[in-house]
């Protein structure tokens, strides 16, 4: 099964657009909005429900195993995932994906009231096949809609609406537990919120139109579509693994999901009560909607040169990154597993909330600023809906199995303090890298004859599209 509909032309011979509105619903502007609210409604949601440490349970261990079970087949359909959505669409790839969540934090609903890990864990699987579908596309469409110089503009809407899901989920937790200041578990009608939320994605996501019928403002498409097959894609898969460019792109695809289990549970939910890990969470995804615009402009607007432009934002990243995690370590050094410190709330006066909670944020702010640069250098690397599908799946994949061994390492109690050398580690080792593919494969846009802005990488000499 393939697409629906017909391709007029290639992804760069423009097409009469009848309808010039910014929000017309074939409009990319539409379309990355729309992607951002069902990515709000499940992964913003489960980011909620992560954020609190131990998925709401006061014993982290049942959420870590399936943090483990997820992240795990994740890596496998995270990699596939790109295939697969070239092969179904959109909509079945999306609707497919959603549906999962809202099993998982059922599982975790069930989790109150008989604490049996089973369901739990089976559950994580499934999702990370379901969240291995969703990002794929999720990352084709980011990638490839968006017109050749506002990619990272347009990674920085997305960002945002993505991670208001994530304040919004933080806020039900802080409401629903306002008056349990003790250790204790979230009640039962936040995880039914959840599960309305990511009902509502699963549904949202059939609204998702395919790259053959989206066009852009200059009247150009995203991509040649061509009807793909199980064997076309699994031989392009596996060229993805002696591919250069995405090699280089591994240490950062490890590291940017890795450093989640550190942050959320010896963070997060070491250091405050209940009631105030979900209004840190406000914060945390707040602080990614922040660091995404803020790096987005960087992106798009600090140079003439595309070049330029991610050298700057990767430099800007390496900066912050620095400093954010010599602050961690500063903190880290206060306490660990065998000597924790008194929960902190929020109604806490001076520095003994002000500083952990500063920093959490900032947190926030640098995982934002590191994921969306990543993402801007993978939507450089081309303009093809297919192949960054398949390029989004790579690094989704990889990600997900460093998160699965990250939420393994944090269930064997491994020394916090090692957890978050690692991650500082992980996160400085691919700073260099992601400059040396940004100065190799990342090309500055060219202009065709008829004015349109197209990607350098898929031009003659001569400048004209091939």
């Amino acid at each position: 099964m393939g697409y629906e509909g017909q391709e007029v032309g290639s992804g760069t011979d423009p097409v009469q657009v009848v309808n010039k509105s910014v929000f017309r619903y074939n409009s990319p502007l539409v379309q990355v909005s729309l992607i951002g609210l069902v990515c709000f409604c499940c992964p913003g949601m489960f980011n909620a429900l992560s954020g609190m440490g131990g998925g709401g349970q006061v014993d982290p261990t049942a959420a870590n195993n399936a943090n483990t079970a997820l992240y795990t087949t994740f890596a496998v359909f995270g990699v596939l995932g790109g295939g697969i959505y070239n092969i179904l669409g959109p909509k079945l790839t999306l609707a497919a994906g959603c549906s999962t969540y809202v099993l998982y934090a059922g599982s975790f609903l069930y989790y109150n009231h008989h604490k049996h890990q089973a369901f739990a864990i089976v559950a994580g699987g499934i999702l990370g096949v379901g969240a291995g579908l969703l990002w794929a596309g999720e990352g084709a469409i980011m990638t490839s809609y968006p017109p050749a110089k506002r990619k990272g503009t347009y990674i920085s809407l997305f960002w945002s609406i993505f991670n208001m899901g994530g304040v919004i989920g933080g806020l039900i937790p802080f409401i629903l537990n306002y008056h349990r200041t003790e250790s204790a578990s979230v009640n039962d009608a936040t995880y039914i919120g959840f599960m309305c939320f990511m009902t509502a994605g699963a549904l949202l996501s059939l609204a998702i139109l395919p790259p053959s019928k989206v066009v852009r403002d200059d009247g150009t498409r995203c991509t040649n579509i061509k009807y793909s097959s199980v064997s076309t894609e699994f031989v392009e898969i596996l060229k993805l693994f002696k591919n250069w460019k995405m090699l280089l792109m591994l240490p950062a695809a490890w590291a940017s999901n890795f450093f989640y289990s550190y942050q959320f549970n010896n963070v997060n939910g070491a250091l405050f009560n209940l009631r105030t890990r979900g209004l840190n969470n406000v914060f945390y995804w707040g602080a990614q909607m922040v660091g995404s615009i803020g790096i987005g402009y960087v992106l798009d607007f600090s140079f003439h040169s595309r070049r330029k432009r991610g050298l700057l934002g990767i430099v800007i990243v390496a900066a912050l990154g620095t400093a954010i995690w010599a602050g961690g370590l500063a903190n880290q050094l206060k306490y660990n597993h065998h000597d924790l410190p008194e929960k902190l709330d929020f109604k806490d006066s001076g520095s003994a909330f002000a500083g952990p909670f500063v920093l959490y944020f900032s947190y926030g702010l640098l995982d934002a600023m590191f994921q969306s640069t990543v993402y801007w250098v993978i939507g450089a690397l081309g303009d093809d809906s297919e192949i960054l599908s398949r390029y989004v799946g790579f690094y989704k994949g990889v990600q997900s199995a460093g998160a699965a061994v990250a939420w393994q390492v944090d269930s064997h109690k491994t020394p916090m303090l090692s957890q978050l050398i690692v991650n500082w580690s992980l996160t400085t080792l691919s700073y260099p890298l992601l400059l040396v593919l940004v100065m190799l494969a990342v090309k500055d846009e060219q202009k065709s004859e008829d004015g349109a802005v197209v990607n350098s990488a898929y031009v003659d000499d001569k400048g004209k599209p091939v």
